[in-house]
């Protein structure tokens, strides 16, 4: 089937562009005060069922909890220039505190529950919050992580006696005329700050703006949808999941756990998912599950997926399970805020990321900068047409990504069809990713050359469909030590807390490391090597 690009194509200019911005709700509201409107309307529908804690809760009792916490942190004196931290799984009463920022117009900083004392303490200190929401699990780590500035931590779960129980914000009175609050920027206004480690190795705070460019993930939901994502609000995937499906009043499934296969899979089939918002990586999880060959997809009618490679074989495994052609690799950057590319024609389009969606421009440039036509491999870059605060106080890097001419710069390589179907080719940036988390060799490189006894180091990623980019190192002992490469992969596993970081694809003791014709270590070719010794062993 030849498609008619729903794309137009600027032939002067190379320039694609999605269909034009389209307004269901008044574009002069904000998220919060959608989501506020959403579920008065719809007070009897259930919002959120945890599958983990045994929990249901209606939009009305979701509701009654956010306006509880909103007024909490209005009564702390809470302004809209203010920041509430996250680092906590989804459990029962995470929505209500997302909620509860999106109501007072105050933008939260998510963190990952794995991330180690450092990055806490560095992200948390760009943006001092005044109250951080964590679990128990997390209370210490976070307190030891945020002891120099004055912060409040409530915990969700597993409450220590040092700490803040969620249940005292949620018995907070409140008064019958609470209203949303008008965003003092308008929807330019940042709604939430999630951490990423960007084009270089230094993790960094990005904003995302309040704009309806959030909705354009979704497909055509209805109140008798489900959703289920298992990303928490750290992601862009867990963000976008959270305002959907207050926004059009589904079900949430959530689970207070990671993603596992199996459990998806009986998840599907005890909830009637009908859609699905996952990782690339957790294709390959599926496929080799042994429930996969005898679950019942039959209710799914989307199954969203991207941020990684996805091999085509095990896209077409899914796709054989599955009665519909409900499969959509999509493509996005966290700085965007939303996904830019959707497919929603799997069956004779695979493995593309798709069309773009509603109000963005693409356009694939070459190393000189300048655009090509169809079917040229170049650097994707975006033109999104809506304000970006940029990365939270580092004005350097926002400028690095984003050019003059307000095009991000994505660092990914790709072509654009005649179709108007986005490909991607690989990644351009030395970014490493392993189950979902984000990593750069370089942080492993610092610590393994600590070690007295090493020379050099060079450390690689080798990719695995099931976990993504295991991190791997080639060492060079220095001379007269007896170091070997269980003692390298030990002294990681000792001087490094994040498990995502870990030598997880192993390492290996060389006598030199590949070198480009610059004398610089040729980080590719000293992996090849690493694979074929791998090989012969």
């Amino acid at each position: 089937m030849h498609f008619k690009p729903a794309t137009s194509y600027d032939a002067d200019n190379k320039v694609w562009s999605g269909p034009a911005e389209a307004f269901y709700f008044a574009p002069d509201l904000s998220i919060g005060e959608i989501i506020y409107e959403e579920m008065r309307r719809h007070p009897k529908l259930i919002a959120q069922i945890s599958d983990t804690e045994n929990t249901i809760l209606t939009r009305e009792e979701l509701l009654l909890n956010s306006i509880r916490v909103a007024t909490y942190m209005r009564n702390q004196g809470l302004s809209q220039s203010d920041v509430v931290g996250i680092i906590a799984r989804n459990t029962t009463d995470i929505f209500a505190i997302t909620y509860a920022c999106f109501f007072n117009g105050i933008a939260f900083q998510s963190l990952n529950i794995l991330h180690d004392h450092e990055t806490i303490e560095r992200q948390f200190n760009l943006t001092k919050p005044r109250l951080i929401f964590c679990d128990g699990d997390e209370y210490e780590k976070v307190r030891d992580a945020t002891i120099d500035f004055d912060v409040k931590i409530i915990t969700l779960r597993n409450h220590l006696k040092d700490s803040i129980s969620i249940d005292e914000l949620l018995a907070t009175p409140v008064g019958e005329k609470f209203q949303t609050a008008r965003l003092e920027k308008g929807n330019d206004q940042t709604l939430a700050i999630l951490c990423s480690s960007g084009t270089t190795g230094d993790p960094k705070a990005v904003t995302i703006t309040n704009s309806r460019k959030i909705l354009n993930p979704s497909p055509p939901l209805t109140t008798a949808d489900v959703l289920f994502c298992s990303s928490t609000l750290d992601w862009l995937s867990g963000l976008l999941s959270a305002v959907i499906s207050g926004v059009y009043s589904t079900t949430r499934i959530i689970t207070d756990c990671g993603f596992d296969a199996e459990y998806f899979c009986h998840l599907v089939e005890k909830y009637k998912i009908t859609w699905a918002l996952l990782g690339s990586a957790h294709l390959a999880m599926m496929s080799n599950s042994e429930e996969f060959e005898r679950a019942d997809f039959s209710s799914l009618r989307y199954f969203t997926y991207g941020g990684s490679r996805c091999s085509l074989e095990v896209q077409h495994k899914l796709r054989r399970a599955f009665s519909v052609d409900c499969m959509h690799l999509a493509y996005g950057l966290t700085e965007l805020g939303t996904l830019a590319t959707v497919n929603y024609h799997f069956d004779e389009k695979p493995n593309s990321s798709g069309r773009l969606t509603n109000g963005f421009k693409l356009k694939i440039i070459n190393k000189k900068g300048e655009a090509q036509e169809a079917d040229e491999v170049g650097e994707i870059c975006i033109y999104s047409g809506q304000y970006w605060d940029g990365y939270y106080r580092n004005p350097k890097e926002s400028q690095h990504i984003r050019d003059d001419k307000l095009w991000y710069h994505t660092g990914d390589l790709g072509y654009m069809d005649d179709d108007g179907f986005l490909y991607i080719v690989e990644r351009k940036k030395d970014m490493l990713k392993y189950k979902t988390m984000m990593y750069y060799p370089h942080e492993i490189e610092n610590v393994i050359s600590k070690m007295p006894e090493v020379a050099e180091v060079c450390v690689f990623g080798v990719w695995n469909p099931y976990t993504g980019d295991e991190a791997a190192a080639a060492v060079v002992k220095k001379l007269g030590s007896d170091l070997h490469a269980q003692d390298v992969l030990d002294y990681v596993m000792e001087h490094v807390d994040a498990t995502y970081k870990q030598l997880n694809g192993g390492a290996l003791i060389v006598d030199e490391l590949k070198r480009s014709a610059n004398g610089k270590t040729n980080r590719m070719a000293t992996k090849a090597y690493f694979l074929e010794v791998k090989d012969r062993n």
